[in-house]
């Protein structure tokens, strides 16, 4: 486990209730000890200075913090200004992306793919950030082909990435394929596999629609065999995704980072798992 690079995701809080809450998850998870907490950065830009605000919290108690950076929407302008603030309060390490686009918007914004927000980074700021991006081991959603999203994946991190997360998977075979797929296509750098804990099966089917995630058939059919059995549901998904994990690290996967959906008892609950399983 010691050997491994571990880090977990927040969303911003859009109330005073959910800053409050988040503050309780954040002390929780940091009894873990992750490398970083990344906090993510809404359509357009939109939660901007929610993310900021979190990052700055989460480094005043003492641990890294990384914000996502999405590209859509966004000018060479207002990018540079966001990377010049991150800078001026000490943020070493960012997760760019393209980013969604907010609903009703046009394709608007000057940077139109990641790999163009990552050289942007880089000939602004040169090493100062350590750049994480995407990568979908069951290929991007709108990608026209496997091929063409690998291509748009080695564009990342030739431009300047130091390492990728993956969108969430329950397919360790997906992972596998994908990394020995990477490294034929030349990529060297750590692929660490994107883990979201299975707690509420209504939540998690709209997600993985949302984002191209596939959960197989046997796991599907068992979660919606539990009905509103949320104990059930929550042991079972346990089950799953800690066998998953234990899989990917026994494989070589460098790291996991979890989607912790703001919320403490599951990461923690999967974390236990693995380290009592390691010892």
């Amino acid at each position: 486990m010691a050997n491994h690079n571990f880090s977990i995701e927040f969303f911003p809080p859009k109330t005073a209730e959910g800053t409050e809450k988040l503050r309780l998850v954040r002390a929780k998870l940091s009894e873990l000890h992750p490398k970083y907490f990344s906090v993510t950065f809404g359509a357009g830009g939109s939660t901007q200075q929610g993310t900021l605000d979190t990052v700055l919290e989460i480094m005043a108690a003492g641990e890294e913090a990384a914000p996502h950076l999405s590209c859509i929407g966004g000018t060479r302008e207002s990018i540079r200004a966001i990377l010049q603030q991150y800078k001026s309060h000490g943020i070493k390490r960012l997760v760019a992306l393209r980013g969604d686009l907010p609903s009703g918007y046009g394709m608007s914004g000057e940077f139109r793919y990641a790999n163009e927000l990552v050289e942007f980074v880089r000939a602004e700021t040169g090493d100062w950030f350590h750049i994480e991006v995407a990568a979908y081991p069951e290929v991007h959603p709108q990608a026209r082909s496997p091929q063409d999203d690998m291509q748009a994946f080695v564009r990342k991190v030739n431009a300047g990435a130091n390492a990728a997360i993956t969108q969430y998977f329950y397919n360790a075979d997906a992972y596998f394929h994908f990394v020995d797929a990477a490294q034929k296509a030349g990529v060297n750098v750590p692929i660490v596999a994107g883990i979201m804990p299975i707690t509420n099966y209504t939540q998690l089917m709209r997600f993985s629609d949302m984002c191209g995630a596939e959960i197989p058939r046997w796991v599907r059919l068992k979660l919606a065999s539990f009905g509103d059995d949320s104990a059930s549901i929550k042991s079972f998904g346990l089950d799953v995704v800690s066998d998953l994990c234990q899989r990917l690290l026994a494989g070589g996967a460098p790291g996991l980072h979890f989607y912790s959906m703001n919320q403490a008892v599951a990461t923690t609950a999967l974390w236990n798992r693995l380290v009592s399983n390691s010892v």
